[in-house]
């Protein structure tokens, strides 16, 4: 199957998954979360007032036509204003993702790095005392609440040697990144990178035990280049497939990371939206992490059909 057909097809097949995903939302909010009309104006308003609301917010309309409207917000982008701050939604996204992303873009990256080059080491030399050991330390280190990590590194790292501001944010995104950036990814580094390690080891070990790696040895191939030129290959896809799941959450930010260290991301907005009951915000967040999930899945496919052309486009 050619490349175009494989993704005209997976688009195609894209659309009746967002559909059931819209139709799930749309019964979640209006049959279960509630009359936004009294989340807005309190049970105590009038029921003029509440009328005048619903007519606003377009609530008293049939649902066949509140189901075509959450629809036309969907194709053109537009889920209205936050209720509780009359900020467009869009806007929000606008303004709090790109904080967002200065954190998580560069932890992504660093974390998969840290962790394939440590998965690699501790493979080379495995059951001997290194490979203990660092399976030691992440052990330990997944076990540390990602809180504890915060409050420590601020206290120490910030606090008392000053080698990284407390918190907060800039309005320039290489001061950000080379700033205040730094510390949050390095709090967020001590948590992710561990669970990674000792999957992308399992990935790399059986791998090891393959028969093809006993013939490159065979031929007299060096344990560095069986390890990264055909090892590494063949574990890609697994260690792909794992990065790829991690991507939608980049829309909906890190609410601890964002909240601790005063950074205007777009977590923290979701965390008050869900507090506050904002509905439109909720959906359109809702909405973004399938989209960014079915297109994640369309890229891994081709990354694999990349990484090992024995894989078929079907």
């Amino acid at each position: 199957m050619s490349l175009w057909r494989f993704l005209l097809r997976r688009l195609w097949q894209m659309i009746p998954t967002l559909l059931g995903v819209v139709l799930l939302v749309f019964v979640l909010f209006n049959w279960v979360g509630g009359d936004p009309a009294y989340l807005l104006a309190g049970k105590m308003a009038s029921p003029q007032a509440l009328a005048n609301i619903r007519h606003q917010l377009g609530t008293d309309l049939p649902l066949w036509q509140q189901l075509l409207r959450f629809v036309q917000q969907i194709v053109t982008l537009d889920f209205g204003n936050s209720w509780a701050t009359q900020e467009p939604v869009l806007q929000i996204f606008r303004t709090r993702l790109g904080p967002s992303l200065t954190l998580l873009l560069p932890m992504l990256l660093l974390e998969t790095l840290l962790a394939v080059g440590i998965a690699l080491l501790v493979a080379a030399f495995r059951g001997s005392w290194l490979d203990r050991s660092l399976m030691v330390v992440s052990t330990v280190m997944m076990s540390i609440s990602l809180l504890v990590y915060i409050i420590v590194g601020q206290y120490v790292l910030a606090f008392l040697w000053g080698w990284f501001p407390v918190k907060g944010w800039s309005e320039h995104w290489s001061h950000n990144l080379t700033t205040y950036a730094v510390l949050p990814i390095l709090m967020g580094l001590m948590v992710s990178v561990a669970p990674s390690v000792r999957l992308y080891r399992t990935f790399i070990l059986d791998e090891i035990n393959q028969d093809y790696v006993r013939t490159a040895r065979a031929r007299g191939l060096g344990e560095g280049r069986v390890l990264l030129v055909h090892v590494l290959r063949n574990a890609a896809i697994p260690i792909v497939t794992n990065v790829l799941m991690g991507l939608p959450g980049l829309l909906t930010g890190a609410f601890l990371l964002e909240r601790f260290f005063a950074i205007p991301g777009i977590g923290r907005e979701i965390i008050l939206a869900v507090e506050r009951s904002d509905f439109p915000l909720i959906k359109a967040a809702t909405i973004s992490v399938a989209l960014a999930t079915l297109l994640t899945n369309l890229l891994g496919d081709l990354l694999y059909r990349w990484l090992d052309p024995r894989v078929h486009l079907d």
